[in-house]
């Protein structure tokens, strides 16, 4: 779950950078990601988790660190952005993911690293931390998902059509009547068992229902998704959701927490956070001892908006000084 959507008023960022690095990096099972490094080549490892699944990793993401102190990693998660193959779910799982942010940091040398993600990036920055607590000496967390079913039950069942009834009726008017009772399901079928130019007509919906919530300031007009772009992230999204996120269980990260402890962590929340409300916030925070919970009292769920922006770049700026003396953790 992310939309980053495209505002101006993010005017804590760092001015914009070209990567040093960029490579394609086969990571088998028919899978070549897109990797990228910026800021200082000798600075303190971060890897950014974007969101979705299926989002894709943007120029503005390098922009949240000093490029003097950081040394800032971005990739495109497989089946999403430049990775290939395009909108493929084949071998494409949580356990896929994480497996792939271990080959990356062996491939570039890092012993351990700074992890910063927002809404399922925050998702795969816990499961990654959780089972290689080693590796990840901070997370920086944005818009909390836990993937949870009543966190799913929220955003397709109903909850935050409420407060939406005019884009919550276009969404579920795709579908026929007696098969809105499971909007996941039912979007599914038709994500992946239609002809292709069908997929990309369900997929705009699904991405556009999210897109309208993303801002504490959207009025519902999210504009059209670009056609590649919204298959990939709906049919990615639709995927995951659909398997719990290949969790074992409901509530597996709150109850495999204790393998975070040491690790500090920052969440920055949108109090009016549509699409991830601030209850899983408040949860991770109260079950973490390590964290701190920074409650954006007027932003939703994009990333871009200032109140979010704001207070990440503060939070590496914090960890980035205290470190910059010998640029490792």
């Amino acid at each position: 779950m992310d939309r980053n959507t495209p505002q101006t008023s993010a005017r804590a960022l760092y001015a914009p950078i070209d990567p040093f690095d960029q490579r394609i990096v086969d990571v088998g099972d028919g899978h070549s990601l897109y990797v990228e490094q910026c800021g200082n080549p000798d600075g303190l490892p971060v890897v950014v988790l974007h969101g979705g699944p299926g989002g894709g990793c943007s120029p503005m993401m390098r922009r949240f660190f000093d490029p003097s102190i950081w040394r800032i990693i971005l990739f495109d998660q497989r089946g999403c952005g430049r990775s290939r193959p395009h909108a493929s779910v084949a071998n494409n799982t949580t356990w896929h993911l994480v497996g792939d942010i271990e080959r990356i940091r062996t491939l570039l040398n890092i012993d351990r690293w700074a992890v910063f993600g927002g809404s399922w990036g925050a998702t795969l920055s816990l499961v990654y931390a959780i089972t290689h607590p080693d590796r990840a000496a901070h997370l920086f967390l944005r818009g909390v998902f836990l993937m949870e079913q009543r966190e799913l039950n929220w955003f397709y069942g109903g909850g935050a059509g409420a407060f939406w009834p005019d884009q919550w009726s276009r969404f579920v008017g795709m579908v026929p009547e007696d098969e809105r009772g499971d909007l996941i399901a039912a979007y599914n079928r038709r994500l992946f068992d239609t002809p292709p130019h069908e997929q990309t007509r369900f997929a705009r919906a699904w991405a556009a229902w999210e897109n309208a919530l993303a801002s504490v300031q959207s009025q519902g007009r999210s504009g059209e998704p670009g056609g590649e772009y919204a298959r990939a992230f709906a049919r990615l999204e639709n995927h995951y959701f659909t398997h719990k996120g290949f969790l074992d269980h409901d509530g597996w990260i709150r109850k495999n927490l204790s393998n975070l402890a040491g690790i500090g962590g920052h969440i920055v929340q949108g109090r009016y956070d549509m699409i991830c409300p601030p209850l899983s916030a408040h949860l991770l925070a109260e079950s973490w001892s390590d964290v701190s919970l920074d409650i954006a009292p007027f932003a939703g769920h994009a990333l871009s908006e200032s109140g979010i922006s704001d207070r990440l770049v503060a939070a590496t700026d914090g960890l980035g000084r205290h470190h910059a003396a010998q640029l490792r953790f």
